[in-house]
C-alpha cells in the first residue's frame, strides 16, 4: 500500500444512519490524517483519498471529486472533501455547493497548515512551499514533472524569482528537516523551517 494510491483506508464502507462522515482528501494529506484520525480517536470518520499526482494537475481535481462523491455519499451520512481551492480557481468550492457537500476553507495547504488568514498577511511572493509530504517527495512531486531531471538549465527559469525555501513543517522530524536544507540547496534558495503542526487541517476536521 502506498498512501499515492487512490483507496480506502478503512475495511469497506460504513453503515448509513451510523453517524459516519468519509473524509475525501488528497492524497498528500493522508499521513497528517491517519495521525489526526489515531492522536483523537476520530473512529466516525473514514478515509478516501485522490491520487496525490493531482496536488499537481489541478484541472483533474474538480472531476475527480465529483466521481467519488457520487460514488460514495449513499453509504455515508456525510462526505467532506480535505481540499482547499487548489488551483482550481473556485470550480471545486461551486462543485461542492452544487453537491451539497463542505469543504476545507482556503487557497492551499500551505495557508490552512499555516492559518488562512496568518498566511495571507506574511505576502510572501518570492517563498516557495514544503510540507512534510512535499519533502518526502521532492523528487516525484517538484524536479521531475519540473523536468529538473533531465533538463537542469531550468532551474533558473522556473526559481529564478523565488528568494526562500519555507518548509512547512508538520511534524519534528530531524531527517524531514535535514531533507528540506537539501532541496533549498538544490533550487539555489535559503531555508526557513516554520513549525505549522497540523494548522486549520486539525481544527477544520475536529468540528466533524
Amino acid at each position: 500500500m502506498t498512501l499515492t494510491d487512490t483507496q480506502l483506508t478503512t475495511d469497506g464502507l460504513a453503515a448509513k444512519g451510523k453517524g459516519r462522515i468519509l473524509l475525501l482528501a488528497c492524497g498528500a494529506l493522508a499521513h497528517e490524517i491517519i495521525a489526526l484520525k489515531k492522536t483523537f480517536g476520530w473512529d466516525h470518520l473514514d478515509l478516501h483519498c485522490l491520487p496525490a499526482i493531482l496536488h499537481v494537475k489541478p484541472g483533474r481535481i474538480v472531476p475527480a471529486v465529483q466521481e467519488a462523491v457520487l460514488k460514495f455519499r449513499g453509504s455515508y451520512d456525510n462526505v467532506f472533501v480535505v481540499y482547499a481551492d487548489c488551483g482550481t480557481g473556485g470550480q471545486l468550492q461551486a462543485l461542492c455547493d452544487a453537491l451539497d457537500v463542505e469543504m476545507v476553507a482556503g487557497p492551499h495547504c500551505y495557508s490552512f497548515f499555516e492559518g488562512n488568514d496568518v498566511f495571507a498577511a506574511k505576502d510572501e511572493m518570492t517563498a516557495f512551499y514544503l510540507t512534510d509530504f512535499l519533502v518526502r517527495q521532492f523528487d516525484a512531486f517538484v524536479w521531475k514533472p519540473l523536468g529538473l531531471d533531465r533538463h537542469p538549465e531550468l532551474l533558473e527559469m522556473y526559481f529564478g524569482n523565488y528568494e526562500k525555501l519555507v518548509y512547512q513543517a508538520q511534524t519534528d522530524d530531524r531527517d524531514l528537516t535535514t531533507k528540506a536544507k537539501e532541496c533549498a540547496k538544490r533550487l539555489g534558495l535559503t531555508f526557513e523551517r516554520r513549525f505549522t503542526g497540523y494548522g486549520e487541517l486539525e481544527t477544520t476536521l475536529s468540528k466533524l
